[in-house]
C-alpha cells in the first residue's frame, strides 16, 4: 500500500505544469518555484510515511502557491488590529498617518534635497530640517533623529562620556536601571557606551540628594530613565527632574532624560495618567531629552534627541552617529508627523491619537454595525489598552463585539486570521472580542467579512 501511495504522487514536472504554478514560474524563476515544489513533495512523502494518507494534486498545488506567497509576497502583510491594544508591538505599533505615508513614498520614488541646500546649491545637512521641527515642537535649541530610542541612548552616552576624558561615571537611580522590551537593559547599554554605572537610592525611593552625594570628579552625566512599561506603587519617591537639573547645574554636569515612549500632548485630556512630555523636559532644563518617534508620538520607528545645541552638536558629530543614522524615508515620515502637531491636527491626522480620542458613542456604533452586517455576536462594554510600553496599566472605555463560537475560540480566532484580510482579535474567557477602537474606519467592512468567513469555516 505504501509503495503504491508513493507511486501515486505527481512528479515535479506535473506540478509545474498546473496553471497556478505556471503563473508563479512566469513571475519568478523556474529554479525557485521548482525548489518549493520539491519541498511540497517531500512533505507529502513524509505524510505517507507517518499516516499513510496521500494528498491530492490540488492541495499540493495550493500549498506551492501559499508557500510562494509567504516567501515572495509583499511583506509585512496588512492586518486589521481588532485587539483594542492601540500600540500593539507585534503588529507594528503606530500606523502612519496618510501625510507621513505619502511623504515616505515621495521621498523613496524621486530625488530630493536630503543633503542639498537649494538656496546655495551646495551640500546641506540631512539633520537641519528635523532639528528645526524638533525645536518648534519641543522648545529645544536643536535636535537629531537616529534609528530608534535604544540607539539614541547608546549614542548620547558614548558622546557625553567620550567628551569628558577620564570622566566616565553616569549616575542612575537604582529604580531606573531597568529592562524594557527585547532584553534592552540600561546597565548593558551603559557598558557598551563606555560609561560606568553608578547606582543611587533604592528600588522604590530615590532623592535628589542621592544624586548629589554620588558626584565625584569622574562624573560625566546624570541619567533619568522613565520606566515606561511598568509601575512601582506604594512607598515610593522619585526625584523631580527639576531637582536633578538643579544638582547638575550646581556641579556643571548635564542631565540626560530618557523618556522612552515620548509624548507631545497632555494625556490627561483623554482620561489617562499624565505621560511625561518632551517639551516639559526641555523647559525644566534637561541638557538632552531622548524619546521614540513611534509609540505615543505616532510616527515611524526612530529615536529623537532634543536639547541644548552644544550637546546635540556633540552627539551628532560622534562616530557612532553614522552607524545609527536614519534613512530618508523615515526622516520624511518624522517630519510629516511633527508637522501634524504644529498644526494642532494630531487627533485628525495621526491614527493613534484618532483612536485614543475616539468617542465611546462612535465605538459602540461601529461595533453594532459589525454585528448587523455579520449577523453574529453581541455588543458589550470593555476596556482598550494603550500598550507598546506606554502608560502601563492604563486603559480606555470601549465597546466590543463579543462572539461565543460554537467550537474552540482559538480555532475561530485562527479562521479570522485566515480571512482574505486577516483580522487579529483577542480572546477572553473563551470568547472572541473585536474592538473598533483600533480598527481604521476603512477596515469596517473587512471585519464583518472576516467574521462571516470564520463562521463559515467553523461550520465545516
Amino acid at each position: 500500500m505504501t509503495e503504491s501511495a508513493y507511486r501515486s504522487l505527481p512528479s515535479v514536472d506535473t506540478l509545474l505544469q498546473s496553471e497556478e504554478v505556471v503563473d508563479l514560474v512566469r513571475n519568478f524563476s523556474h529554479e525557485a518555484v521548482t525548489a518549493i515544489a520539491r519541498e511540497v513533495l517531500g512533505k507529502a512523502r513524509a505524510a505517507i510515511k507517518s499516516t499513510g494518507s496521500v494528498p491530492d494534486i490540488e492541495s499540493m498545488v495550493s500549498e506551492i502557491v501559499k508557500r510562494a506567497d509567504r516567501a515572495w509576497g509583499a511583506w509585512p502583510k496588512p492586518v486589521v488590529n481588532a485587539t483594542g491594544v492601540v500600540l500593539h508591538t507585534n503588529l507594528g505599533r503606530s500606523p502612519l498617518g496618510s501625510d507621513a505615508a505619502r511623504a515616505a513614498a515621495d521621498s523613496a520614488s524621486i530625488y530630493s534635497d536630503l543633503e542639498f541646500d537649494l538656496a546655495s546649491g551646495k551640500r546641506g545637512s540631512r539633520n537641519a530640517h528635523i532639528s528645526a521641527l524638533l525645536s518648534q515642537t519641543t522648545g529645544a535649541e536643536a535636535g537629531i533623529a537616529v534609528n530608534n530610542n535604544a540607539s539614541a541612548v547608546l549614542l548620547t552616552l558614548a558622546a557625553v562620556v567620550g567628551a569628558n576624558g577620564e570622566k566616565n561615571e553616569v549616575i542612575v537611580s537604582r529604580g531606573e536601571a531597568v529592562e524594557i522590551g527585547g532584553g534592552f537593559r540600561i546597565p548593558d547599554v551603559m557598558r557598551q557606551s563606555g560609561a560606568t554605572l553608578v547606582e543611587v537610592g533604592t528600588t522604590n525611593r530615590t532623592y535628589a540628594a542621592d544624586y548629589e552625594a554620588a558626584i565625584t570628579p569622574n562624573t560625566a552625566a546624570i541619567l533619568k530613565v522613565h520606566p515606561s512599561n511598568f509601575v512601582v506603587e506604594g512607598f515610593t519617591h522619585v526625584a523631580e527632574l527639576s531637582d536633578m537639573v538643579a544638582v547638575g547645574t550646581k556641579h556643571g554636569i548635564p542631565v540626560i532624560n530618557d523618556l522612552g515612549s515620548g509624548c507631545l500632548v497632555d494625556t490627561r485630556k483623554y482620561g489617562l495618567d499624565q505621560e511625561p512630555q518632551a517639551q516639559d523636559s526641555i523647559s525644566v532644563g534637561a541638557a538632552l531629552t531622548l524619546f521614540s518617534g513611534d509609540k505615543l508620538l505616532g510616527g515611524p520607528q526612530a529615536g529623537l534627541i532634543a536639547g541644548e545645541k552644544r550637546w546635540v552638536d556633540l552627539v551628532s558629530k560622534h562616530p557612532l552617529a553614522r552607524a545609527v543614522r536614519i534613512d530618508k524615508m523615515t526622516l520624511s515620515m518624522i517630519a510629516a508627523t511633527l508637522v501634524s502637531y504644529l498644526k494642532g491636527a494630531h487627533e485628525e491626522e495621526i491614527p493613534i491619537w484618532k483612536m485614543i480620542s475616539m468617542s465611546e458613542a462612535d465605538i459602540a456604533r461601529r461595533a453594532a454595525m459589525w454585528q448587523t452586517e455579520s449577523g453574529v455576536g453581541e455588543v458589550h462594554r470593555a476596556r482598550s489598552a494603550v500598550g507598546g510600553g506606554s502608560l502601563p496599566g492604563q486603559t480606555l472605555p470601549t465597546s466590543v463585539l463579543t462572539i461565543e463560537p460554537s467550537g474552540s475560540a482559538d480555532r475561530f480566532s485562527a479562521n479570522l486570521r485566515r480571512a482574505p484580510v486577516a483580522v487579529i482579535a483577542r480572546i477572553e474567557n473563551d470568547r472572541i472580542l473585536l474592538d473598533p477602537r483600533t480598527v481604521l474606519a476603512t477596515q469596517d467592512h473587512a471585519v464583518a467579512e472576516a467574521i462571516k468567513f470564520a463562521v463559515g469555516q467553523s461550520a465545516q
